[in-house]
This record gives structure tokens, C-alpha cells and sequence, in this order.
């Protein structure tokens, strides 16, 4: 009998508890999908290395996954106290007509069980489908081969998907045990009947408490962007958020007292056709809500952060890849290191005496002494020098606004010395890059760069016209500004800024470092990546206690790491952003859905006082739509200044790709929290609909 009446039960109930079916399965199968893509290796011809950044991608993202169990099982047990309450005038019934607690909590423990069977078999289904969406994005990413692609199920990814939902389903149903157990029959049957007094907050107090909160908030806001530079740790960066934390939670405290009061100074709109009922209604919700509203705001806000900052970082990865790797191959020689301190070289490098010694062999000359012929395998190539002087620094370069600077910047490395590049060597890059070629006078410079926090600091020193000493010369700056460029190749714009001078002005006595900089005569991977662990051997050779080995930069290696790091922090941030997302929302929708099932008696006494189904559906309407809108807002408030902050943590990688990144970030955001937002709508609307 009970069996039966738990399978009747959820029958019915299907159309109201959309929501709590929506949330289980979307959950499980995102579970499943982020902890399957370790399946997708197997049909990737990938690099040893780039296989171990993925192995150790899928160790967080299982870490990552314990996390989020801990947040799906919280949501699940929330869900399951709303349905309770939704239950409760059913329950009552039950124990009127004679039925025991013990066999209503097995009704529940029943109807847990089948529709945490029902929904781990829907979202298996649905996460093994998305799965293989995921696959060909994986793929791609990596550029592996398609034709290999294949229909793959990740065992190993379902048991852990039903070891973890089976363990939440069991806490579950522990605590719909222990709340059927609590109940009061007289609380079973009037709970629905009884109302919350709505408690009007003294209006001055609201207005003095959002000020004053509304202050600290700007202050958070300023520390972390214009006030950046004044944070000097990492755990400086604490105090704004809780500031923001706590201001955020004193807003809606505010707002509760005052939105209702505002509103109802608005004679003309207050007392328009639902316009009171829907705004008492609202502001009652968010007096007695106030802290799972400022955590829900918050969880947006972290949701809108994460996914913005994943999502430039991976576009802007790519992007730097096809910009920054402009050729194949870079071998990086130091020169001459016998002019520098041996004590230090020896102690802080490991370098030995005779590697010091032999620094002043070239990169094709090193390279001969290994029996290794690079030109071979090149089809164009150039050789150029990078000179450098302790007489030449950072310190040198900024001038008169050193001081200022110092201050601002106290991290800098000011007694780093410059490098400096004849103006020929760069435009023989700048040919193999496909950039700007510059010329100079013998008495002017020019400074290249393109980490944006240098640029800004070099560009004060050549605004106000710094001179600089090269070599004996006294040169002036050719531009007010940096000018953007790069020698080395990387994943990221690293180039904190490189002096290009006229080629009489050099000293060769100073050379610092040659670079060879050249293209392969070859295209496929596999021989590419032949040449390349030849290379790669050559740190076995015994020779190389005797030359210092040049340092290897290749497009497949910057690339393949690049990508690796872009997909793992790609996916981690994507997999908490929706949880995250989905969480928020579905929290917000199941509290609607407890009030509109509370509420169920007020519509009722609408309706006989006269107001039609077209007006009620447009108030209930407004007053969801005000209850999702509100901590929304004040997350994207927090976004505009929380993802400034989150560029400057990015700048290094580079940032170009905000925009896209924020519309992608939309996307997630209309999708899915809109998505919950319709559901709870048409959901509340069957709840509080007259039956015929």
C-alpha cells in the first residue's frame, strides 16, 4: 500500500516539484560530465607532459567535486524541506485519519528513493550525452585528431556520480525522518493558514544604515581597484571582502525597512491594480530573508567573477598564442658570463667553472660542440644580440620621477639591468614576426614593451623626456610612450621592456645573450616533436658540465602547456561557476514556490474580491521577477568592480577578451537563472491556480 501511495504521490506532484527535478538532474549531470573528461585522453595524441597536466586537471577537478557535493547536498536537503512544507495539510491528514509517523517518513523515504532513482538514471543519461558535447570541445581544444572520435562512457565517472548522490539522498532521507518525527499535528494543518507579521523597520534607521553602508561599500570597491597598490600582502585583500560582505548584507537589511515605505509615499503606483498586494508581499519575503539573500547575492557575484575570469583567460590565451608565437623555435645563449660575479653564478645558478668559462661561444657554435645541427631543420632563421651594463638600469630609466614611482611600485626590482638591442637586430625579428620595424637617430631611443603595469610605469620616465646613458652615449627618447613589441616568445605579453638603440651606439664587449629565432622546414607534429626531444636530449650529454646548453622555447611546447592550463582552468572555473549559478537560483526558486503554496489562501481572497486571472498572474509575475532581480542587481554591481580586480590578477596573461567573455557570462546567466526564473513562475502560477 505504501509503495503505491508513494508512486501515486510523486505522480501527482510531478508538475509542482518541476524545479526540484530540474535541479537533481541538471546536478547530476554536470557531476558526471566534468569527472568523465579524463575518458576523452585516450583518443588524444598528446605529449607525455601535456597527459600529466591533464591527470593532475582531473586530481583538482575530484577535489573540486567533494566541494560541490557538499553545496548539491546542501541544495537537496533544502529542496526536500520545502516539499515537506508543501506536504504539510497532506501529512496532517494522514495522522487524523490513523496512519503512524513511522509509516509517513516511509512514505517519504519511498518517494526519495524513486526519484533519486529517476533522476540519477535521467541525468546519467543526459550527462553521458552532454559528455560527448564536452568530448569534441576537449578535442578540439587540443587539436587532436577527430576521426578518432568515438562514443565514450566513463565508468569510473558513474559510480562516483552514484556513490556521491547516493550518500546526499541517504542524508536526505535521514533528515525527512527526523522532520516528519517533529511535527505537530495542529502545525500540519494551520501552518499554511498562519502569516508572518510583516515588521516595519524604523524608516531614519534603514536610511542611515544604507548610507552608511552604501560608504563601506565604496570603500571595498576603491581598495580593490584604484586603491590596488596599497594592498601589500595577499591577506590585505580579507578586509575589502569582508567590508563588502558584511556592507552587502546591511543593504538588504535597509532595503526591506524601505522599499515598502517608498512605495507606498507613491500613492498613483502603490494603488495600482495589484501593485500593493505584490509589493507587501515582496517586502515581507525580504524582511524575514535577509541573510540567504546576501548569500545568494554573493554567490552571483563570486558565479559572474569566476566564469568572466576563465573565460577571458582562456580567450585571451588563445589569442596570445597566435600573437606572441610567431615563429617555431627560439634558443635563448647567455654570453660573457666570465665579466660577472663567479661566486654568485656558482652559488644562485649552479653554473660551473667551465660553462663560465665557455659563455663566450655563440648559440650555432654551442650547439656544434654537442653535434647537434639546428640550420637543418630550419627553412628561415635569424641571429641577433642582446647587450646589457650594470651602468644601465631600471633606476637609470625613469629619471626624475624614480621617487614617485618607488613608492607606488615598492615591489619593483629597480637594480635590474636593462637590456638593450640594436635597432637592425630587432627589424630582422620584427621581418620573422611579421611586426613593426622601427629606425633611429644615434642620439635617440626607443623602449618596446608589452606588459601593460610597465608600460604604464616606463611611460611617466618618457613623458617627461628621460635621458639615458648607453655605452657613453646620451640618448633622448624618439616617443612619449613604449611602443609595443616582444623578442620571446611566450603564452603571455612578458616583455617589461626592452631599449632599442641606433646600431653605432653598442658596445659588443656587452653581450649579454644571442637568440636564434627561426621556422621549421617541416609541418607534421611527429617530426617536429622528433627534432624537439633531440633537443631535449641534449641535457643528458655529459658536455654539459662544460657548455651551458641554450634555453629551448617552441610553439608545440608553449602551446600544448598553454592549452593545458587554459582547459583545466577553463573547466574548474566553469564546473563551480554553474553550481554555483544553478544553486543560487534554484534556492531562490524553491522559496518562491514555499511561498506560493503559503500564499495560496491570499490569491484565493483576490480572486473574490473581484481581480482576474490576467492581473494575479501579472502580480505574481512581478513579485518573482523582483525576488530573482534584486540580488542580481546588486551582484552585478559587485561584478563591475570585482572583475576590474580579477584583470589586474590577470594582466600578465592579457585581457582582450573581457567583452566576449562577459556575453558568454550573460548567456550562462539568462540560460540558466533565467531558466529557473520561468520555471518557478509557471510552477507558483499551477500552485496558486483555482481548481475547477
Amino acid at each position: 500500500m505504501l509503495f503505491k501511495l508513494s508512486l501515486k504521490n510523486i505522480k501527482k506532484s510531478i508538475k509542482d516539484y518541476a524545479i526540484y527535478f530540474f535541479t537533481l538532474i541538471l546536478g547530476i549531470s554536470i557531476f558526471y560530465v566534468f569527472n568523465a573528461l579524463d575518458t576523452q585522453t585516450a583518443m588524444m595524441n598528446v605529449s607525455s607532459s601535456t597527459k600529466r597536466l591533464i591527470q593532475l586537471m582531473m586530481s583538482m577537478l575530484s577535489s573540486v567535486s567533494v566541494f560541490v557535493s557538499f553545496i548539491l547536498g546542501f541544495l537537496i536537503i533544502y529542496a526536500s524541506r520545502f516539499l515537506i512544507k508543501r506536504r504539510n495539510k497532506e501529512f496532517g491528514i494522514y495522522l487524523t485519519l490513523g496512519m503512524s509517523k513511522r509509516k509517513i517518513s516511509m512514505i517519504l523515504f519511498l518517494e526519495t528513493l524513486f526519484i533519486g532513482i529517476l533522476s540519477l538514471i535521467v541525468g546519467l543519461l543526459t550527462g553521458t550525452l552532454l559528455s560527448q558535447l564536452m568530448s569534441i570541445i576537449v578535442v578540439n581544444m587540443f587539436e587532436a585528431d577527430l576521426t578518432k572520435f568515438t562514443f565514450v562512457f566513463s565508468a569510473t565517472a558513474c559510480i562516483k556520480t552514484i556513490l556521491y548522490f547516493s550518500i546526499m539522498y541517504l542524508f536526505v532521507m535521514i533528515f525527512n525522518t527526523y522532520s516528519v518525527s517533529k511535527c505537530k499535528l495542529i502545525d500540519l494543518l494551520q501552518g499554511n493558514k498562519r502569516s508572518e507579521k510583516l515588521k516595519l523597520k524604523n524608516p531614519f534607521l534603514c536610511i542611515i544604515i544604507f548610507m552608511a553602508s552604501a560608504f563601506v561599500l565604496g570603500k571595498a570597491y576603491y581598495s580593490v581597484t584604484e586603491g590596488l597598490s596599497q594592498l601589500k600582502e595577499a591577506k590585505d585583500i580579507l578586509l575589502p571582502i569582508v567590508m563588502g560582505a558584511v556592507s552587502t548584507f546591511f543593504i538588504f537589511f535597509s532595503l526591506s525597512g524601505l522599499i515598502l515605505r517608498i512605495a507606498a509615499s507613491l500613492k498613483n503606483f502603490y494603488y495600482k491594480g495589484l501593485n500593493s498586494f505584490t509589493l507587501r508581499q515582496f517586502s515581507n519575503k525580504i524582511n524575514t530573508t535577509v541573510f540567504s539573500t546576501t548569500v545568494i547575492c554573493l554567490m552571483l557575484f563570486i558565479t559572474i567573477c569566476l566564469l568572466s575570469a576563465c573565460l577571458t583567460l582562456k580567450n585571451s590565451m588563445n589569442e596570445n598564442i597566435k600573437r606572441l608565437v610567431p615563429v617555431d623555435i627560439t634558443l635563448k645563449n647567455f654570453r660573457n658570463m666570465d665579466h660577472l660575479d663567479r661566486k654568485e653564478l656558482n652559488l644562485e645558478y649552479g653554473y660551473t667553472e667551465k660553462q663560465i668559462e665557455n659563455s663566450h661561444f655563440n648559440v650555432l657554435e654551442k650547439l656544434e660542440k654537442f653535434d647537434f645541427d639546428i640550420l637543418k631543420h630550419l627553412k628561415e632563421y635569424s641571429i641577433i644580440n642582446m647587450y646589457a651594463t650594470s651602468d644601465l638600469t631600471l633606476n637609470h630609466t625613469l629619471g626624475s620621477e624614480l621617487e614617485n614611482i618607488r613608492k607606488e611600485y615598492p615591489f619593483l626590482i629597480y637594480d635590474a639591468m636593462e637590456r638593450i638591442i640594436k635597432v637592425s637586430d630587432y627589424n630582422k625579428v620584427a621581418e620573422l614576426y611579421g611586426t613593426k620595424k622601427y629606425s633611429l637617430k644615434e642620439d635617440e631611443y626607443i623602449i618596446v614593451a608589452d606588459f601593460k603595469s610597465m608600460i604604464e610605469v616606463r611611460n611617466r620616465a618618457l613623458k617627461v623626456g628621460t635621458s639615458i646613458h648607453v655605452f657613453g652615449h646620451v640618448l633622448k627618447p624618439k616617443y612619449d610612450s613604449c611602443q609595443e613589441g616582444f623578442l620571446e616568445m611566450s603564452s603571455q605579453p612578458i616583455n617589461t621592456g626592452i631599449i632599442l638603440v641606433a646600431d653605432s651606439v653598442v658596445d659588443e664587449n656587452y653581450i649579454y645573450y644571442d637568440m636564434l629565432l627561426g621556422n621549421y622546414n617541416m609541418t607534421d607534429k611527429k617530426e617536429i616533436r622528433k627534432v624537439e626531444e633531440q633537443l631535449d636530449n641534449l641535457t643528458k650529454s655529459p658536455l654539459k658540465e662544460t657548455y651551458l646548453l641554450p634555453d629551448g622555447s617552441t610553439k608545440l611546447l608553449i602551446k600544448e602547456s598553454s592549452t593545458s592550463l587554459t582547459v583545466m582552468v577553463t573547466f574548474i572555473g566553469l564546473y563551480l561557476g554553474v553550481i554555483f549559478l544553478m544553486s543560487s537560483a534554484a534556492i531562490l526558486g524553491l522559496k518562491e514556490l514555499s511561498e506560493s503554496s503559503d500564499n495560496k489562501e491570499r490569491f484565493k481572497m483576490l480572486r473574490k474580491i473581484g481581480a482576474d486571472e490576467k492581473l494575479i498572474n501579472r502580480a505574481l509575475f512581478r513579485q518573482i521577477g523582483i525576488f530573482f532581480l534584486l540580488p542580481l542587481i546588486l551582484a552585478m554591481i559587485h561584478s563591475i568592480f570585482g572583475i576590474q580586480f580579477t584583470l589586474k590578477i590577470l594582466e600578465v596573461f592579457g585581457t582582450e577578451e573581457l567583452l566576449s567573455s562577459i556575453l558568454m557570462t550573460s548567456i550562462f546567466l539568462v540560460i540558466i537563472y533565467g531558466g529557473y526564473f520561468l520555471i518557478t513562475y509557471y510552477c507558483s502560477k499551477n500552485i496558486i491556480k483555482e481548481k475547477s
